[in-house]
């Protein structure tokens, strides 16, 4: 997890995960593209998030970017990251940022080797980094 623990995703209340089900669903209802699921065969293997940064509206934002552990180190990823920049291209958006803890080194080292740039800790949440990726157009 982006966070480090998923207490942070169930909250305070233990119903963090029933609001998480209501987000996808507005999400997906205003723009569809936005939230994928990744199949292989008749499973999900993996998941993508997509956003506006809420804070810049010319930047990106990576919510979740998932495979399930036994596709990670396939090359399946790439393929994620292909839609990503695909999604942004679209929307006349650049520049994209995502967050990840430096110790999930199996993460840290993927986004670096698809050329995300590690641009330091996330404000207010020291124990992740923020990376960046440029999006030509």
């Amino acid at each position: 997890m982006s966070f480090g623990d998923v207490k942070n995703f169930y909250e305070e209340d233990g119903k963090g995960a029933e609001r998480y089900i209501v987000w996808l669903k507005e999400k997906i209802l205003i723009d569809p593209l936005s939230v994928v699921h990744v199949w292989q065969k008749n499973e999900i293997i993996g998941q993508i998030e997509l956003r506006s940064y809420l804070k810049n509206s010319n930047c990106g934002y990576v919510n979740l970017y998932y495979l399930i552990p036994s596709k990670r180190g396939t090359g399946i990823g790439k393929f994620l990251d292909q839609f990503m920049m695909d999604y942004y291209k679209k929307a006349e958006i650049h520049r994209v940022q995502l967050s990840v803890s430096p110790t999930n080194i199996q993460a840290f080292s993927y986004y670096k080797k698809m050329g995300w740039i590690d641009i330091g800790p996330r404000e207010g949440h020291p124990e992740v980094h923020l990376m960046e990726k440029i999006i030509c157009p």
